[in-house]
């Protein structure tokens, strides 16, 4: 990836939610659609399922890294494999590695870097992300193409919420008293960026996902 930037700006809406607005420019955006490109053809987009109803998503998704989240029938999890195809998943792009390490502060390399597609009409409600054993590590999501209406909440899914809108080339941060926020994705707007062809929204999301400390051990 580029390493052309623009102006670090930094928002806290709440403590431990971070915004970086417009933080990648137009080129690294570009270099990063063209490298998830090269790799759809082996490590193609597949459409998840709820837990027991197995209700579709109306996101599809793929990933990168050592695991990857999934979600079927049988629950939410990280797996090595892609569901649909039996391959390993693909590496982290080496760009998104060192974003990683000069925004988030923590001493361990992401393991799964989580891609979404949202469509003109996709959404994805208020949600927790702990599937991850060391909820001490924040996670960073980049966002690509079409601006997203997020919701952010509180540590309650009834608590209050507010919104704000992610345009292409902004990240934010989920940590320290933020970590367990539930949050989501109200609704895309359509024709707001040009970045992708036929238009929509990628959402690249880092995790952590084993705890270091045993690693080392």
């Amino acid at each position: 990836m580029s390493k052309k930037t623009a102006t670090l700006n930094t928002l806290e809406p709440v403590p431990g939610t971070k915004v970086w607005p417009g933080l990648l420019s137009r080129e690294a955006q570009e270099e990063l659609v063209a490298t998830f490109r090269e790799q759809i053809a082996e490590n193609p987009l597949y459409q998840p399922t709820m837990p027991k109803t197995g209700k579709p998503f109306s996101v599809s998704m793929t990933n990168f890294g050592d695991l990857g989240w999934v979600s079927d029938r049988t629950g939410y999890r990280y797996e090595d494999r892609h569901p649909a195809t039996g391959r390993l998943w693909p590496p982290i792009p080496e760009g998104l590695r060192a974003l990683w390490a000069g925004l988030t502060g923590y001493d361990a390399p992401p393991e799964a870097c989580l891609l979404n597609y949202y469509g003109p009409h996709a959404k994805m409600g208020l949600h927790q992300d702990r599937d991850e054993k060391p909820l001490d590590a924040p996670v960073l999501s980049i966002s690509l193409g079409d601006t997203a209406i997020f919701r952010l909440g509180g540590l309650e899914r009834k608590g209050t919420t507010q919104s704000f809108k992610l345009a292409s080339g902004d990240v934010m941060m989920l940590g320290g008293p933020s970590r367990l926020r539930f949050h989501g994705i109200d609704r895309i707007l359509p024709g707001t960026s040009t970045l992708l062809e036929k238009g929509g929204r990628l959402n690249l999301t880092l995790r952590r996902v084993t705890d270091p400390a045993r690693a080392n051990n």
